[in-house]
């Protein structure tokens, strides 16, 4: 593989057998970049060469770099099986390379490398050395761990509600139709509870809409403190509406823990002048389905949505769900 970023630091660095007419002039060249030179004799495995910047990076002085044993150990164990392994193979097949790894430092510290190496052949066309150059790449390493740290996190913010910690509707619709496929795949329940919270306009017109954010944030507090399995979740399907998805849950148990979620949120006492009793309630609607062939998941949304609906018309504070134990 051809090298074209490190083409000026191998043709100083080809030249150092010979050095010219100005050996000094080579040598600084060399020992004046930020790269670290080096030259390993294939033969004996042993450093020919080694430039004096490997100390300030890593402790280790020049007259330490023996051979390539030294090189090796000096490699995070982590790292070190995979790279000695791919860069003699390499070598052995007279290509040119580069590795990434983490060196050990005398200090005992880490030091990420970008080792960039130019096999040499003589006129037979056998592996002679290897010439090189180690460059410290840890600040690019920490710049793209934070990258990635910062991708993910705004991964996570993408499917979380801003307000209350839950999934949001963009969670909610991607797991209800990973859910409805691996259902129907497997023919087994799928329960879904849809919860409003009764009132709650009235609520926000007489305390704030700065209360009826803080009582969104308690109500899904409760929600979250459900057991739900391990693949049920909690998400904001709306204004003052939230769903359950509930995987491999028949209809006796969706029912319960729908009943769990409405006694959950009445236990908060939030206090709600106009509404019946004083305190904060909430209607839910709960369905199951094992899907079929055909069936299509927003379809049994919309079957647990008017059971949702049901459960508002007829008084509030209740659950309506499709089974009757």
């Amino acid at each position: 593989m051809t090298l074209p970023l490190h083409d000026k630091y191998f043709d100083q660095f080809r030249a150092l057998p010979e050095l010219g007419e100005d050996p000094a002039l080579y040598k600084t060249l060399l020992e004046s970049t930020m790269a670290i030179p080096w030259k390993i004799d294939w033969a004996t495995m042993r450093f020919a060469y080694i430039g004096p910047q490997i100390e300030p990076l890593l402790g280790w002085s020049q007259e330490s770099w023996v051979s390539v044993e030294d090189w090796a150990a000096r490699i995070h164990p982590d790292d070190r099986d995979n790279v000695v392994n791919f860069c003699v193979s390499q070598s052995v097949a007279g290509v040119d390379h580069e590795a990434d790894y983490r060196a050990l430092s005398k200090d005992k510290g880490l030091v990420w490398i970008r080792d960039v190496v130019h096999v040499v052949r003589n006129e037979a066309g056998e592996v002679e050395s290897l010439i090189g150059f180690m460059f410290d790449i840890s600040e690019r390493k920490r710049i793209e761990h934070e990258l990635i740290k910062m991708q993910k996190k705004l991964e996570a913010l993408s499917f979380e509600d801003g307000l209350t910690g839950s999934a949001n509707r963009r969670m909610f619709d991607e797991r209800l139709r990973a859910e409805w496929k691996a259902a129907r795949a497997v023919q087994q329940p799928l329960s879904l509870v849809l919860l409003d919270i009764d009132h709650f306009k009235q609520y926000n017109d007489l305390y704030g809409h700065v209360q009826g954010d803080s009582c969104l944030v308690q109500v899904a507090g409760a929600l979250q403190q459900i057991d739900l399995g391990l693949r049920g979740i909690v998400a904001r399907y709306g204004g003052e509406e939230f769903a359950l998805l509930l995987p491999e849950r028949d209809e006796g148990e969706a029912q319960a823990i729908a009943e769990k979620c409405r006694q959950a949120v009445e236990a908060l006492r939030i206090r709600h002048q106009h509404a019946p009793g004083e305190h904060l309630t909430v209607s839910v609607g709960v369905g199951t389905v094992i899907p079929p062939v055909d069936g299509e998941a927003r379809h049994f949304c919309d079957a647990v949505d008017k059971l949702l609906y049901t459960a508002k018309q007829s008084g509030r504070n209740r659950v309506v769900s499709s089974y009757t134990a």
